[in-house]
C-alpha cells in the first residue's frame, strides 16, 4: 500500500474488516486456484482486494467487483530482477504495456545506456516514467558512468551527481557495479559511491571473478550477480553469499547453464532476470513467463521456480511489500491456464485488472535525448586499417551465439593499398566504434569473427555502454552508408549492401529508444533481422550482439572508439 493509499481515512480499517469477511472487498477473484511457493500446496480459494492490497484468502468473499478466476491458477506477480528498459527499444511506457501482459509487476531497472548518454537527466526520465507506469518499475542509480575510462561516454556520474536520487521513492540503491577491478583496487572515486550506499542494495556485476578476489569484491556489500555463467561459477557466488540472478536475455542466454542450481535449498537464494531483451524476442517467444515455462521443464521444482520469481526477488531487493499471495501483501497477481507452461490469461497489479484502458490512464512523460547523435559525416577511407609492423597475424575479436563475451583470436589478413582488409572466407570483418557524442571524433577500428557476413555492413547507435556507433561490415562504403544514415536518423539501426540501405529503424530518443509503439518496434526489428540474414549473418540477434562488441568489462577482447582493448589485461592490444 502506497504512502498515498495508506493516508486515506478509513483506508486500513475497511482493509481488516473486509478481510474478516464484514465488509465486502472492492474486488474478489473467486473460484481460483492459488499456488503456495513456500509449501507448493495448491487450494481452491477466493482472493479479495482492498485498494492496492490483498486482504483475504483460503475462504469465500463478496466484493463490489467480481472476476471469475473459472478454476485457473494464480500466483505471485513475477519481478524482473534486472535489466535495462533501453534495451527494449521502446519507452518505459512501452516496456510496460509491452511486459506487463506477461504476469511481470516489478521491474527493476537500471537507467544505465541513457544515462551513459545523457547523464542525471536520463535518470530523471526514467524516474518520472516510472511514478505513472502501470507496471512497478523500481530503479537501481547507475553506478558506473562510463564503465570505464577506455571508452567516450556522452556523461560522467560521481556520487555528487547520484546523491540527489538517493530518496526518491523509487529508487533501491546502486545498480550493477561492473569496475570490478576499481573495486579491487579501491579507486576512489569508486570508494566514494560505496561507502555512501553502505546499507542500501549494491547490485553486482563479476563476470569469471572467483577465489579471493571475488571475495574482495564482496567485501565491498556488494550481494547479487547476473554475470554468471557456467553452474560452477554460480555455486562458488552462491556459496560466498551471493545471490544468483539466472538471466536470459536477447543475447545472454544462461538459463541452460544455470537451471541445475535452482532447487529446494537455492531457491530462495535465487532470482529471475532479463538484463537485455528487445520487443522481437518478447513477441515472439515471451518474458518471464518463458523462462519459468523453460526451468520447470528442465526439472526444476515448480513451486520453487515460482518462488524464485517472486518472493525470493522481493526479499533479495528489500521489496518487503509483495512476493506473496496472502492477507496484507500487495496485491500483484498472474492468473495462469496452466502451471507447468506458465501460460498467462490475466494480470492483477497493484488490485487493478491490467487491461487497455488501465494503460490509457497514464500521463505523458516528454522524451529527452532528442539529436543526442552528433558524429561527423563518415567516409569510406576513415574505415582504413593500417598494416601491424612486423606481424602478418592480426588480433580478432570472436563472438558466439548466445554470449556477450567475446574471444580473443588470431588472423593472417591481407594488406593492401587500402590498409589491412576483411575475409569472408576466414569469417573476419571489420568492427568499428565511431564516437558519437560530439566530444573528440575518436575512431577504434579492428576485426571480429564469427558474423558470418558475405557483404554488407550493419551499424547501431546501441553500443554498450557507452553508446557510441559500432559497426561491423565487408565493405568500406557500405559501413560508411550505414553510420551515415544513422545519424540522419538521429540513432538507430541500419543495414547497408551495395550502396543502398536496405533496411532500418530510427532510435531518436537518446539514439537508444523508439518512440513509436512495442508493436511497430518488434514489426521493424523482424526486417532488420531478415535483411542482416540477407548478408549472410548467422547469429540469431545480430543487432544487440552488436551493441555488446563495445563492452569493455565482459571478457576477453572488446572495441572501443579508442582501439582493440583487451578486458583480462584491462588494458588497450598493444601492436608491435
Amino acid at each position: 500500500m502506497t504512502k498515498t493509499q495508506t493516508a486515506q481515512p478509513g483506508l486500513l480499517a475497511r482493509m481488516i474488516r473486509a478481510g474478516a469477511g464484514e465488509i465486502p472487498a472492492d474486488l474478489v477473484i473467486k473460484n481460483v486456484r492459488l499456488l503456495d511457493v513456500i509449501t507448493g500446496t495448491v487450494t481452491p480459494t477466493d482472493i479479495a482486494v482492498v485498494g492496492d492490497r490483498i486482504v483475504g484468502t483460503h475462504g469465500q468473499y463478496t466484493g463490489r467487483r467480481v472476476i471469475d478466476g473459472a478454476g485457473r491458477f494464480v500466483v505471485p506477480g513475477f519481478i524482473d530482477t534486472h535489466l535495462h528498459i533501453e534495451s527494449s527499444l521502446v519507452t518505459p511506457y512501452e516496456f510496460d504495456r509491452c511486459v506487463l501482459p506477461h504476469g511481470v509487476t516489478t521491474a527493476i531497472c537500471d537507467p544505465h545506456e541513457i544515462a551513459n548518454v545523457l547523464g542525471g537527466p536520463g535518470i530523471s526520465y526514467f524516474l518520472e516514467c516510472a511514478q505513472s507506469t502501470i507496471m512497478d518499475i523500481r530503479v537501481n542509480l547507475s553506478s558506473c558512468v562510463p564503465s570505464t575510462n577506455f571508452e567516450t561516454s556522452g556523461a560522467r556520474l560521481e556520487i555528487a551527481d547520484l546523491e540527489p536520487f538517493r530518496a526518491h521513492p523509487k529508487v533501491i540503491g546502486l545498480a550493477e557495479f561492473m569496475n570490478f577491478p576499481g573495486v579491487l583496487a579501491t579507486d576512489p572515486s569508486v570508494m566514494a559511491k560505496l561507502e555512501a550506499f553502505q546499507g542500501h542494495h549494491i547490485d553486482g556485476h563479476a563476470p569469471l571473478l572467483r577465489g579471493k578476489a571475488l571475495n574482495g569484491y564482496l567485501a565491498a556489500g556488494i550481494r547479487t550477480d547476473h554475470e554468471a555463467t557456467t553452474a560452477a561459477e554460480g555455486r562458488e557466488k552462491l556459496a560466498k553469499g551471493m545471490a544468483i540472478l539466472i538471466r536470459e536475455g536477447s543475447v545472454s542466454k544462461d538459463l541452460d547453464a544455470l537451471a541445475e542450481l535452482l532447487d529446494e535449498n537455492t531457491s530462495s537464494f535465487m532470482a529471475l532476470c532479463t538484463d537485455d531483451r528487445n520487443p522481437l524476442d518478447i513477441v515472439e517467444e515471451g518474458h518471464l513467463d518463458s523462462m519459468i515455462e523453460r526451468l520447470i521443464a528442465s526439472g526444476c521444482p515448480l513451486h520453487h521456480v515460482y518462488r524464485a520469481a517472486s518472493i525470493s526477488a522481493a526479499r533479495i531487493f528489500g521489496l518487503a511489500d509483495r512476493g506473496l499471495v496472502a492477507p496484507g501483501w500487495r496485491a500483484d497477481m498472474v492468473l495462469l491456464d496452466d502451471l507447468e507452461r506458465c501460460t498467462v490469461s490475466n494480470v492483477i497489479s497493484a488490485g487493478r485488472l491490467v487491461d487497455p484502458p488501465l494503460f490509457a490512464t497514464r500521463p505523458g512523460v516528454e522524451p529527452v535525448g532528442l539529436g543526442s547523435v552528433r558524429s561527423r559525416a563518415i567516409e569510406a577511407g576513415d574505415f582504413h586499417v593500417t598494416a601491424i609492423t612486423g606481424r602478418n597475424n592480426v588480433p580478432v575479436m570472436e563472438v558466439r551465439a548466445g554470449l556477450i563475451l567475446t574471444y580473443r583470436a588470431e588472423a593472417i589478413l591481407e594488406l593492401t593499398e587500402n590498409g589491412v582488409i576483411a575475409d569472408i572466407t576466414q569469417d573476419v570483418v571489420k568492427v568499428t566504434v565511431i564516437e558519437r557524442h560530439g566530444t573528440n571524433g575518436n575512431i577504434g577500428r579492428g576485426f571480429v569473427k564469427g558474423f558470418g557476413l558475405q557483404h554488407g555492413a550493419i551499424a547501431s547507435s546501441v553500443g554498450h555502454d557507452s553508446h557510441n556507433i559500432t559497426v561491423v561490415g565487408v565493405n568500406d562504403a557500405d559501413m560508411a552508408l550505414a553510420v551515415n544514415r544513422l545519424v540522419e536518423l538521429g540513432g538507430g539501426f541500419a543495414v547497408a549492401t551495395g550502396g543502398k540501405v536496405i533496411a532500418e529503424m530510427a532510435l531518436p530518443l537518446a539514439g537508444l529508444m523508439s518512440m513509436k509503439p512495442f508493436e511497430q518496434v518488434a514489426a521493424k526489428l523482424a526486417v532488420l533481422r531478415d535483411a542482416a540474414r540477407a548478408l549472410g549473418c548467422t547469429l540469431p540477434e545480430p543487432f544487440l550482439q552488436v551493441a555488446f562488441l563495445a563492452l569493455p568489462v565482459i571478457p576477453h577482447l572488446k572495441m572501443t572508439d579508442r582501439g582493440l582493448f583487451d578486458v583480462d589485461a584491462f588494458d588497450f592490444v598493444h601492436k608491435e
